[in-house]
């Protein structure tokens, strides 16, 4: 009588939760353990093996029914049986090399077929805001319910694993120089009729950036997702901040009405952004005193709403994924992805438009409604002058200082020096004052 090899299951497993999160935050050097439960449903034993994703160089560690290593083969789970895992990570909060959030994953590979469970851990003392809500292409964490005000402060920086979302009816209050950091794919959801209030100062600016802190981050794009402003009833504000290496810096988007609130946006950096900077598609804004660079799509692109854009740079000379459809400057009465169209108005003073395209402004109507725009003591890259340019400077050289390095401050030769009308914005991005007739763009020439 011959032996029959065993027949193995092919399939899946199934486990008690799909993310282990050691939500303890270190203030000192320590580990924690926690555990979760392999299961196999079949009545068939399960073939499978086991590995720690990262390996000798993981922050953590595993341990498979008793036996401790980084790869189990062969591990054979009887029908309708299970095995725990036991997962101990070790960290250093001192240590400001640590990521903000410690992630890794346990692998399992069974009949070719390759599953996961994720671990997540906090590197280093900061809030930590975990999606603990919705689908998985979607999760999120309310971080401010309706008739609800929260305010973030500066002590500690903000990490974001997910969506923090400011639910309808809720305000969040963001005080000078608090750091928001974002995982990737993460972002900041203002839900309809919500309320964001992030006010930074000249000394101490708001930071919206990803959480890899490495120096090559620094310039690098779709670290996270964006900030997120559905339509609502009062107006949003973000003054004296720095967005940069999302996907798209600010989206406002009037999703199931137009409503007449807008955000403001006013001495603010937005940059090194893999889509447009800006998107307004059925929302209003103002933008005052702020710089745009440094992006694969438009500066700004503007689909439907009113429009305010007063003393700012918007300057693109990125190489990575721009093409002459998405020009510095894009304005519309026509929102895209079939969203309709709607009378549109557009204000541009004192405000550079430039860039390593020859047409650096583009206007699209749908001749079924107005599309009503003004240009005032504007520079703009450009071939040909339109019927709403007053007392433009069209395609000359503006004399950054140097914008290779993002230095957009002017030199002494700038034909922008003088150039722009009087308005009451007194001073300029960084502080300095406005006396005079002003300077075009967000940068007041100093000596």
């Amino acid at each position: 009588m011959s032996c029959r090899p065993e027949q193995f299951s092919e399939k899946p497993l199934e486990f008690s939760t799909s993310e282990v999160t050691f939500d303890t935050v270190f203030t000192t050097v320590g580990s924690t353990i926690q555990s979760f439960t392999v299961h196999n449903t079949s009545h068939a034993s399960i073939k499978t093996d086991i590995r720690l994703g990262g390996g000798n160089q993981s922050y953590y560690s595993i341990n498979v029914d008793g036996e401790p290593g980084i790869y189990f083969k062969d591990v054979i789970i009887p029908p309708k049986d299970s095995i725990y895992i036991f997962v101990k990570v070790t960290i250093n909060p001192g240590n400001v090399n640590n990521p903000f959030l410690v992630t890794d994953s346990i692998e399992f590979i069974t009949a070719n077929a390759k599953q996961s469970v994720q671990l997540i851990a906090y590197g280093q003392n900061a809030h930590f805001i975990v999606a603990d809500s919705g689908p998985e292409h979607l999760r999120y964490k309310v971080v401010a319910g309706a008739h609800e005000e929260v305010v973030w402060t500066k002590e500690k920086p903000y990490v974001v694993y997910g969506w923090a979302v400011v639910d309808s009816l809720g305000s969040l209050k963001i005080e000078p120089g608090t750091k928001v950091y974002f995982h990737a794919n993460s972002g900041l959801w203002v839900y309809r009729y919500g309320h964001l209030e992030a006010v930074g100062s000249a000394e101490e600016p708001i930071l919206f950036r990803s959480d890899r802190l490495d120096e090559w981050f620094d310039s690098d794009f779709t670290q996270w997702s964006r900030i997120w402003i559905m339509e609502g009833s009062r107006d949003n504000l973000i003054d004296h901040a720095i967005v940069t290496n999302s996907y798209v810096g600010i989206q406002m988007e009037g999703f199931t009405e137009y409503t007449p609130n807008k955000t403001v946006i006013s001495n603010t950096i937005i940059k090194n952004n893999q889509n447009s900077a800006v998107i307004a598609r059925w929302a209003n804004f103002d933008m005052v005193n702020c710089l745009v660079t440094q992006t694969g799509g438009c500066c700004l692109q503007l689909e439907v709403g009113k429009w305010n854009i007063i003393n700012s740079t918007l300057a693109n000379y990125a190489a990575v994924g721009r093409d002459t459809t998405h020009p510095v400057v894009y304005v519309s009465n026509k929102s895209s992805f079939d969203l309709g169209s709607y009378h549109s108005e557009a204000y541009f003073e004192n405000t550079i438009i430039d860039g390593s395209f020859r047409r650096e402004l583009r206007e699209y109507q749908n001749p079924d409604f107005q599309l009503n725009t003004l240009y005032r003591n504007c520079m703009i890259k450009t071939p040909g002058s339109l019927p709403s340019f007053v007392d433009v400077i069209m395609n000359q050289n503006p004399q950054f200082k140097d914008r290779t390095e993002l230095d957009f401050r002017l030199k002494s030769n700038s034909p922008a020096i003088d150039a722009g009308v009087p308005n009451g914005v007194l001073f300029d991005i960084l502080g300095n004052p406005r006396v005079g007739n002003p300077d075009i763009g967000a940068y007041e020439f100093t000596e």
